[in-house]
């Protein structure tokens, strides 16, 4: 059964830098993906990365800030936030999915983590 689950949440101050990780079990998917839900609002596409790793798409709201990358040895993927932002403060989760394109609605990707909490303070 294929799981993902995510780690690396936690507090941080806003200018600071966090790197979130996401193991996948049971194999490799095609495409990654990291949504992130802040309180009271919809749960919104954050990155994704494509199995080789050559292809990446950003939100506009985190392009220049955060880093979307994979090790498919490891079934392990990352996203490695800087200059983060009090309004970066979410749940962060990741997705998976196996038809090879980059999707940026949370319905093309059938398989989720449990998410992981991020608090940016100012």
């Amino acid at each position: 059964q294929e799981q993902l689950v995510e780690s690396g949440g936690g507090l941080v101050q806003a200018g600071g830098s966090l790197r979130l990780s996401c193991a996948a079990s049971g194999r490799t998917f095609s495409v990654m993906g990291w949504f992130r839900q802040a309180p009271g609002k919809e749960r919104e596409f954050v990155a994704g990365i494509s199995r080789s790793g050559s292809s990446t798409y950003y939100a506009d709201s985190v392009k220049g800030r955060f880093t979307i990358s994979r090790d498919n040895a490891k079934n392990t993927v990352y996203l490695h936030m800087s200059s983060l932002k009090p309004e970066d403060t979410a749940v962060y989760y990741c997705a998976a999915k196996d038809v090879p394109t980059i999707a940026t609605s949370e319905r093309r990707y059938p398989y989720w983590g449990q998410g992981t909490q991020v608090t940016v303070s100012s």
